[in-house]
């Protein structure tokens, strides 16, 4: 632990720097969500290959993140960091000047390769910092400044699309991208000092992830954390086709119901870094994947009844806010486990979040439909398997003692 890293005086800002940098993935998608049917009619494209462009920055994302994981672990969390957000920006640059529908899918491919370093390095950062306990009750006061990004990256959106065009969206991430390098560069310490760091060979860094991927308790925490993300994806994927072109909603309404769920998002990061000290990271993660069963499973009954409008924005409220008790109480409890591997370990949970938020996403775009019957299945698919992922935790936690 690396506490004296950052003086007390500075800890809001440092916490605020981190969550910004998690939040590079839900900005670069939510942000264009709302020009999502624009951006098909401007590049000529279908709607399924313009949702494409979401699924290849969801599998951009979790490959990204396998690889700085293990690289910051061994050779520091700065370097590494600076090095994707560089790839980011230039990516991004890229999307704003695509031409086609093939180029914006290579350009966020690429885009989200660089965009998963900040995600996944300053939630390590935190693990350098801080001990295993507080490192969850910062994890969740980080979460509810990333919650800010989709609170807010559809409403810009939607605001840029009338101002400038689906580009003025890219153009605000190309933004971002410059932005976050300059401040990193300037403001974020390395807190992996070089006595932490591994000393074995690159290949020995990654074999970190054998442990983790054969380890009953990782694998419960992977499975629980990362469904609950995919089932947030499918969300993500399908709404906006399906309050747009089914239900006649315009994007500007449609990104003030997007920001209601972020909304939803905040609030249980601040209910469970308000509870974590008292009831524990385990018996909140059960709570969240207990909650979103039951919340898809009256979605998938409702979707397809016109006059259950109200109850579907409902249980899409709930499933979405549960991510937040998810998110950081399964990453919190990974990171206490595997502390000297806390890149990697750090790496696999985002890399499980994306790489099954990207098959949730590429699910529901299938055969595009708007009537919501696709998303509602595959979330309560991702429901179901979250929750069992959080029994098979708790069984091996009790095995383990």
């Amino acid at each position: 632990m690396n506490s004296a890293l950052i003086p007390a005086a500075r800890e809001g800002r440092f916490l605020l720097l981190l969550g910004a940098l998690v939040a590079f993935g839900p900005l670069a998608i939510d942000l264009y969500l709302p020009a999502l049917p624009a951006i098909a009619a401007g590049l000529g494209a279908s709607a399924a290959q313009v949702q494409a462009s979401i699924t290849v920055f969801l599998a951009g994302f979790a490959l990204g993140m396998l690889f700085y994981g293990p690289l910051s672990d061994r050779y520091g969390r700065r370097p590494v960091m600076l090095a994707g957000i560089a790839l980011f920006t230039l990516a991004s640059l890229a999307c704003l000047l695509a031409a086609s529908g093939e180029q914006l899918v290579l350009a966020r491919f690429v885009q989200a390769l660089g965009g998963g370093a900040a995600s996944v390095l300053a939630r390590a950062v935190v693990r350098d910092v801080y001990a295993p306990a507080e490192a969850i009750r910062k994890l969740s006061l980080m979460a509810m400044v990333t919650a800010i990004a989709p609170l807010l990256a559809p409403l810009l959106g939607s605001g840029l699309l009338l101002a400038f065009g689906w580009r003025g969206t890219f153009a605000a991430v190309l933004l971002w991208g410059i932005a976050s390098f300059a401040v990193v560069w300037r403001r974020l310490p390395e807190t992996l000092a070089p006595g932490q760091r591994g000393q074995l060979p690159l290949a020995a860094a990654f074999a970190a992830y054998f442990r983790l991927a054969t380890d009953p308790l990782a694998l419960g925490l992977l499975l629980a954390g990362g469904m609950s993300f995919a089932a947030m994806f499918a969300y993500i994927t399908g709404s906006p086709f399906y309050f747009i072109e089914a239900q006649g909603w315009t994007p500007q309404a449609y990104s003030f119901l997007f920001a209601a769920n972020a909304l939803g998002i905040f609030a249980a990061n601040f209910v469970n870094s308000r509870l974590v000290r008292q009831r524990g990271g385990a018996v909140l993660a059960g709570v969240g994947s207990g909650m979103s069963l039951l919340a898809a499973l009256v979605l998938w009954l409702a979707i397809g009844n016109p006059a259950a409008t109200l109850a579907v924005i409902a249980m899409l409220f709930i499933v979405v806010a549960t991510t937040g008790l998810l998110g950081a109480n399964c990453v919190g409890l990974l990171l206490a486990r595997y502390p000297q591997n806390a890149g990697a370990a750090a790496a696999l949970f985002g890399s499980a979040q994306f790489g099954l938020g990207m098959w949730a996403s590429a699910a529901v775009a299938y055969e595009h439909a708007p009537d919501g019957r696709r998303m509602a299945g595959v979330i309560l698919g991702c429901a179901l398997a979250s929750f069992a992922g959080y029994l098979l935790y708790r069984h091996a936690a009790r095995r383990a003692g």
